[in-house]
């Protein structure tokens, strides 16, 4: 059978947002549900580790009769079931364990696949403008360690307290047929490991199992800023100070665990302590009922083995109580995020697609904050259907800002963007994402090949396709110099291209996707005028019919383009045409 993590059920997109004003369920009870699809695995490990520990008191019981009933017989034959007893036993325990085993990982494996997908799903609406505050490594870090560490939760935390409880009631249950008193001694020394333990190790971890969680983010937060940025930091003759507060953090990190490692070191060692004390009272019980002829003389080692073999149950308890507060504090951070509200709603009734597709833009307005002066104020623009418009201005007047608002990252609360004569906000905004093909100046690659870095705009692009692309983006005999041609590693955020071959490559992407409005933002501010010139004259045929919106704060591209629009201040300070 084949080991491969499946999703089984992935929660539905948002499903992790509680309904509006709904107080949200406590952080475990959402856990255990985002654990509901996953229940018949985990009930079926649950299951098997019961009777792996079952067949291992029965082994443990079984051989300690055999080997006293042995010393009292001459004939083999009675002590044949015995003997027969023990094999069947032990081979049932080696196989109800490996299936446990086998059972609770394949599950843990389906959950956390699970999640990842839940997680990305529930936080992709909120791209880019609500992630924009969380710091890249520490968004790393839930989507990675926080995840991982909800592992804890299924195998550690929520089985063995299912398994510990079926044990006791069959040890209670075996012990109590001998004598109530072995019974009663069994439960008394398995709650006290199972549950007053436990408790005592939570409330000793419960700090330093929170703050490791902490601890854990900030040093993922750090290693992403020295990893991005090792090459300025050398240049500057920073990375000796950068480095120390990496290690700093790593000493932080490594203190909360040096803190769990003693709770857990404790517990351990008392956890074996109560297991002997219960063997030992159990005994001590057993001893005067043999004498009194309540107990045949050959059980006297059974009983305490069997009570002993009972701890393998309770034993896991305290390690679980301990990691409760760990995954509680993964999960709130998870949860921190997947509430927060998406930056742009999609209509409950949504428009469908138009048939033409110019841009209209009235009045305006947008600020990122309430206490923030506006960006656009009472901004109005006109690309006419099939038309081209050039929008120019100072860096920081704005133009970056009204891409943001017509790809619906962002939403505006005054006047309307208008695409085919409707509002953008009665669209869905993948719709409104699919009518667009945006070339912006900072341009993101992925460390995989130029073939690849292309199908992100089409997965379906043939070469002949990719290769007219890259000809019309003035790409095509750059890349064939490559060692590789397109099948080569453009590495860690295109980092082995220049910019201006990074920005061609976009634009070749856009060329691809082949939407009915092109936004051209800054698409070209890394190539010199001559090599711009070129560019946008090969790019002629694509965009002729297609509304074409071209942002710039060169006036370079006027001559390309119908009207010029200057921005200034938030607003249209004047028109031309070119």
């Amino acid at each position: 059978m084949s080991t491969t993590p499946v999703v089984d059920a992935v929660p539905a997109r948002g499903a992790g947002r509680p309904p509006s004003g709904r107080r949200p369920p406590g952080t475990f009870r959402r856990q255990l549900g985002l654990m509901a699809p996953y229940r018949w695995w985990i009930a079926a490990g649950a299951l098997l580790g019961f009777v792996a520990i079952v067949s291992s008191v029965g082994l443990m019981a079984t051989s300690a009769y055999l080997i006293s009933k042995a010393a009292l017989v001459t004939n083999v034959a009675e002590v044949a079931l015995a003997v027969t007893a023990v094999r069947v036993l032990a081979i049932s325990r080696a196989a109800t364990r490996y299936l446990e085993r086998y059972t609770t990982h394949r599950a843990t494996l389906r959950i956390l696949t699970g999640l990842r997908v839940w997680f990305y799903r529930a936080i992709e609406p909120l791209a880019p403008a609500r992630l924009s505050v969380h710091h890249s490594g520490d968004l790393l870090t839930r989507i990675v360690a926080d995840i991982d560490t909800l592992e804890d939760l299924y195998v550690r935390v929520v089985v063995p307290p299912v398994v510990a409880g079926l044990v006791t009631a069959f040890g209670a249950a075996l012990l109590g047929a001998f004598d109530p008193a072995l019974g009663v001694a069994l439960v008394a020394f398995l709650v006290l490991t199972g549950i007053a333990l436990p408790l005592a190790s939570r409330r000793l971890s419960r700090v330093p199992a929170r703050a490791l969680v902490a601890s854990r983010a900030d040093l993922g937060a750090l290693l992403v800023d020295q990893v991005r940025g090792v090459a300025d930091l050398l240049a500057l003759d920073e990375g000796g100070r950068h480095r120390a507060g990496v290690l700093a953090a790593g000493r932080a990190l490594d203190r909360e665990g040096e803190r769990l490692a003693y709770v857990r070191g404790t517990t351990a060692a008392l956890s074996a302590l109560f297991t002997t004390l219960a063997g030992v009272t159990v005994l001590a019980i057993a001893i005067p009922l043999v004498s009194a002829g309540r107990l045949d003389g050959v059980l006297l080692a059974v009983v305490p083995l069997a009570a002993m073999a009972c701890f393998e149950a309770a034993t896991p308890l305290s390690l679980s109580a301990q990691l409760l507060d760990g995954t509680d504090a993964a999960a709130r951070r998870l949860f921190e995020l997947v509430d927060a509200p998406a930056e742009v709603a999609d209509p409950s009734d949504p428009a469908p697609l138009p048939a033409t597709h110019g841009i209209e833009v009235r009045g305006l307005r947008f600020r990122y904050a309430p206490n923030e002066p506006y960006v656009l104020d009472g901004l109005d623009l006109d690309v006419p259907d099939g038309g081209r418009v050039a929008l120019v201005g100072p860096s920081g007047a704005g133009k970056s800002t009204l891409v943001d608002l017509l790809l619906r990252f962002r939403e505006y609360g005054e006047g309307e963007i208008r695409i085919g004569g409707r509002d953008i906000r009665g669209y869905r905004a993948d719709d409104v994402r699919a009518m667009l093909g945006v070339v912006t100046q900072q341009v993101h690659l992925f460390n995989a090949t130029i073939r690849d870095n292309l199908a992100v705009a089409d997965p379906d692009a043939t070469d002949e396709a990719i290769e007219a692309a890259c000809r019309m983006a003035q790409l095509h005999e750059t890349i064939l110099a490559f060692p590789d041609g397109y099948e080569t590693r453009v590495g860690e955020d295109g980092v082995r291209m220049s910019g201006g071959e990074r920005q061609r490559l976009a634009i070749a992407r856009a060329i691809l996707k082949n939407a009915p409005i092109v936004v051209l933002d800054e698409a070209t501010a890394n190539l010199d005028v001559l090599t711009e010139r070129h560019l946008l004259d090969s790019l002629e045929p694509f965009l002729v019919g297609r509304t074409t919106l071209v942002i710039s704060h060169r006036l370079s591209v006027a001559e390309h383009v119908g009207t010029v629009v200057a921005l200034e201040d938030g607003h249209a300070a004047s028109i031309a045409g070119a």
